[in-house]
């Protein structure tokens, strides 16, 4: 069965293949209810992690959670650990555990558990402004759950896709551009899609790594708690309360009640007042890709401003993107599905009566600071470049290579993704670093020895080394240093 995933900050969508349609997988909760997505969220019970539907009746219950543990993979490295109640996980230890729950519910608590059998073929999508550290711990936790992973995408591009095939009226030879905005629970990704001819060319992408849902939920428990005239903090349950007031807002609501013991009435007029920053926000960051359609030479009208992700639902927002873009904003009738469809599109592509290829390119600059004058300086070498062509499924990596004569006894490598350099190459904006990686070049250096050794400079000419970087269509960055005189050699995985 092949199946189209978005791992979702709030909530996980699946999309599956169905005779020329593309629905949402529904899940049972413990209730015996229906429910078009499975819960991002984790709980602790008597010792163990339990996830998704199972978590939240847990969660009800009183035991311990973490919801939106997905922005958590922005900032954690691959050996930190997150406590959930009594107990603590890294990364892919949380995620794996959380993908291997979904797919036992697929095969045993869904509308598809019939079909749901071996291989689980899966295109799953991530957020595209991921560093390669949280686009391999998810492409890792995916294939440890037990699912075969057809192909990785940013999630704006399988938005792209789903527009193409839902929208394909309003494309033509002078409009062939399509900028995608996707406002999730915990993301706002922006991306420029050119399609023609069944071709999706990802030309730019965007994006805000801590905006989205959970933000405009935060704003009105906020508010909800200055109109009360209390300062505390909020009582338990308050802020899912805040999140499925809002998520009750439609285009007529004149009032929302957020229930804090007494009932505080807001009129939703306030509410927008005080969201509207976050909405600019995603503008923001919308204006290079817009500026970079201007100005590409024969580019032609743009086809639309396609809005997806479950917070992009919220009345406002509609209001504010419509309000600079005009009659050109498309919302998607499935804001909150439409990455998951584009995936399960994607998955399926062989067997749809139109050809579909996508192209994807690097979203950060990812380089290298390294130590000159004897560790006194650090030297920053980009070596991807934000925008350049990651390579297609089953096509050879992207490769850069750098060759030296090492001058200092230790390498010392740091190695970051960035959003943007500055106008001297050094990065900047929102930075990623990566684990500190240390290379012996002297003989006599033994690696458990280099973090505390001076740092020297050789006498003569010191080993001939080669660092190989490697970019996969997942955008995962393998990095192998070798002295290729003695043979030493470091393989990893940023």
């Amino acid at each position: 069965m092949r199946l189209g995933i978005d791992l979702g900050t709030t909530r996980t969508i699946v999309a599956f293949h169905d005779r020329g349609n593309f629905p949402s997988v529904a899940f049972v909760t413990p209730e015996g209810d229906l429910v078009d997505h499975f819960p991002t969220v984790t709980a602790e019970v008597s010792g163990s992690l339990v996830h998704g539907l199972d978590a939240e009746a847990a969660e009800r219950e009183g035991a311990p959670s973490l919801r939106s543990w997905k922005r958590l993979l922005a900032s954690t490295r691959q050996d930190d650990r997150i406590p959930i109640g009594h107990v603590a996980v890294t990364p892919a230890e949380l995620v794996t555990g959380f993908l291997s729950a979904l797919r036992v519910a697929l095969c045993t608590r869904s509308n598809v558990a019939q079909l749901a059998q071996d291989p689980l073929e899966a295109v799953i999508s991530v957020p595209a402004n991921a560093h390669s550290t949280q686009r391999f711990v998810t492409l890792d936790a995916f294939r440890r759950a037990g699912f075969a992973v057809r192909a990785v995408i940013n999630e704006p591009s399988a938005a792209g896709i789903e527009y193409a095939h839902r929208h394909a009226n309003t494309l033509s030879s002078r409009r062939e551009h399509v900028v995608v905005y996707d406002l999730g629970g915990g993301t706002f990704d922006a991306a420029l899609v050119h399609i023609a001819g069944g071709h999706h060319d990802v030309a730019l992408t965007s994006g805000i790594p801590v905006l989205g849902g959970d933000d405009f939920d935060r704003a009105l428990l906020d508010l909800a708690l200055e109109r009360a005239g209390r300062s505390d903090d909020p009582p338990p349950g308050a802020l899912a309360e805040c999140r499925s007031v809002k998520e009750s807002i439609h285009a007529n609501t004149k009032k929302i009640v957020v229930d804090l013991d007494p009932p505080i009435v807001i009129p939703v007029a306030d509410y927008y007042q005080r969201v509207r920053p976050l909405v600019e926000a995603t503008l923001t960051a919308l204006e290079p890709i817009v500026e970079a359609l201007t100005q590409e030479e024969g580019a032609g009208d743009l086809a639309g401003i396609y809005m997806v992700g479950g917070a992009s639902g919220l009345p406002i927002v509609h209001r504010v993107v419509r309000e600079r873009f005009g009659r050109r904003v498309h919302r998607s009738p499935q804001p909150a599905a439409a990455t998951a469809i584009g995936g399960a599109i994607l998955a399926v592509e062989g067997e749809l009566a139109e050809p579909l290829a996508l192209s994807e390119r690097l979203s950060r600059h990812f380089g290298v600071f390294r130590e000159a004058e004897r560790g006194k300086l650090s030297v920053f070498d980009p070596v991807f470049e934000k925008g350049t062509p990651m390579p297609g499924r089953g096509d050879d990596p992207v490769v850069a290579v750098r060759r030296y004569r090492a001058a200092h006894n230790i390498g010392h490598f740091r190695f970051v993704e960035s959003a943007h350099v500055d106008h001297r190459g050094d990065p900047t904006g929102d930075l990623t670093p990566h684990a500190d990686v240390f290379f012996p070049f002297a003989a006599d250096l033994a690696a458990e020895a280099l973090p505390s050794a001076p740092v020297s400079r050789l006498p003569g000419d010191g080993p001939l080394v080669e660092e190989r970087y490697e970019v996969d269509a997942a955008g995962v960055i393998a990095v192998t240093i070798t002295d290729l005189d003695a043979g030493r050699v470091a393989r990893f995985v940023l």
